[in-house]
């Protein structure tokens, strides 16, 4: 018989919850009075029914002991035993001041919720251990198997697969064959729902970029009849934002994949207001350093001392940025090349001081001033080079939902990218920054910024 032993669960934990509960209260009336002869009497025996009465009707409202394998870790179910005894404890104490029954002890209560709670906790604990031998060892599995072959199928496998204490057995992939999954199959569609019937499925992971409608709709249709639970994997992988949602339009659901971090009207107001006076301060602080570093960048080379080029912004909209010219004229003559490091032929000697210590960064305050760019984000690239970073990795176009920045993760963390390859993995640590964007993240990015220019790490 399938999960012969499963639905013993849910009564055994109500079981060992109410003898928890009654060893508490009667275990602290005896350390409280030192006797067990009145617990049974008035003015307790109403309390002590009470007590139960209150748990019951918590457990009949919340439905506390319903819960997916993947939930049954001893964190969640401690939080949950808290939760539900934070409830009862405010319950009794509105019924405690109604019938003003004072005369019931405070270290009795006290001790009896201490008491529940250690009990509850270990048992929940100890509970959840020997289920995670006993499922490791091969026993109170579930089996499953997951309709559509490809990276997600593969994903969902290899999470079962390291989590052996969850009791999920793996039966086998189906799909339509090709000459990719052909060899990793255990059967085609046509015979998926024999398959279930006859090896006793319990559980069917649809994968939706691999599979139509119409054979969801026959999985489903056949899930009562044959005692199965159909669950449904989309893959959202690469552009599920911090903050998604799901809206309902009428009875429709509609996922909200935007992030509510990056349109949050306080977020950006502090941003922008932090950006301009910052920038103002650093432009008028630091006229005298600008002259200074103008001076030598005139004298060491030929050429001007401003470089601009354009780059590509929020939103995909291009500008100019600028910054004092670190390489020798025409160094891009035969078109966009990247920078070879501080070893690159074309940087001149004062540049790769000016790029060690980013002082060549410094006239971008001024793109920071108009609202081009930001003082914290994401570094922004030219198109010739985002075409080809895309082409690698996808994910990259989520940068250009936020103002690029002076200084960034990437920055700090890897410098200037001297390769396509190079820039995919600086944009690895640039990635984490529209997902943590705060103003605190942007003050400790600064601080480390600065760092850098003091030791002259960069690169």
């Amino acid at each position: 018989m399938r999960h012969r032993y499963s639905i013993l669960f849910f009564p055994l934990h109500v079981i060992i919850d109410f003898l928890s509960l009654n060893t508490a209260f009667v275990g602290a009336y005896w350390i409280k009075f030192q006797t067990l002869e009145a617990v049974s009497e008035a003015p307790y025996a109403s309390l002590w029914w009470l007590f139960n009465v209150i748990w019951l009707v918590e457990i009949l409202v919340l439905k506390p002991y319903i819960y997916p394998r993947q939930l049954f870790k001893s964190g969640h179910l401690v939080r949950q035993l808290l939760l539900l005894t934070f409830i009862h404890v405010a319950i009794i104490a509105v019924c405690w001041i109604a019938i003003q029954g004072y005369y019931y002890s405070r270290e009795h209560l006290l001790i009896t919720y201490i008491f529940f709670l250690a009990l509850g906790a270990i048992f929940r604990i100890g509970g959840v251990l020997f289920l995670k031998e006993y499922r490791a060892r091969g026993y109170n599995n579930r089996r499953y198997i997951i309709v559509g072959y490809g990276k997600l199928a593969n994903t969902i496998r290899a999470f079962y697969d390291v989590h052996p204490e969850m009791g999920f057995h793996f039966c086998g992939y189906f799909d339509e064959p090709t000459v990719e999954n052909s060899e990793f199959l255990r059967g085609e569609y046509e015979g998926l729902i024999d398959y279930i019937r006859t090896n006793h499925i319990d559980c069917v992971y649809c994968c939706m970029p691999y599979m139509d409608n119409e054979r969801l709709k026959s999985i489903a249709e056949n899930a009562e009849t044959f005692d199965y639970q159909v669950k449904i994997l989309v893959d959202f992988r690469g552009f599920l934002a911090r903050s998604t949602s799901i809206e309902y339009h009428d009875v429709l659901p509609v996922l909200n994949l935007s992030s509510g971090l990056l349109s949050d009207f306080r977020v950006s107001i502090l941003k922008r207001s932090f950006d301009i006076v910052f920038s103002l301060l650093a432009l008028i602080l630091g006229i005298p350093l600008f002259l200074l570093i103008a001076a030598i960048t005139r004298i060491t080379s030929t050429g001007p001392i401003f470089y601009a080029q354009e780059r590509i912004g929020q939103g995909g909209k291009p500008f100019k940025i600028y910054k004092f010219r670190s390489m020798y004229v025409d160094a891009e003559k035969t078109g966009p090349v990247l920078s070879g490091g501080l070893l690159d032929n074309r940087i001149t000697p004062w540049g790769r001081f000016m790029r060690k210590t980013r002082l060549d960064e410094i006239p971008q305050f001024y793109n920071v001033l108009i609202g081009d760019m930001s003082v914290v984000g994401p570094r922004p690239e030219r198109q010739y080079f985002i075409d080809q970073i895309v082409e690698i990795a996808p994910e990259y176009r989520s940068l250009l939902s936020v103002k690029p920045g002076i200084t960034s993760i990437g920055q700090i963390k890897y410098g200037y990218a001297a390769s396509i390859d190079e820039m995919v993995q600086r944009l690895r640590y640039d990635l984490l920054y529209p997902k943590r964007r705060s103003f605190l993240f942007d003050m400790w990015i600064i601080a480390q910024t600065l760092r850098v220019m003091a030791q002259g790490r960069g690169k």
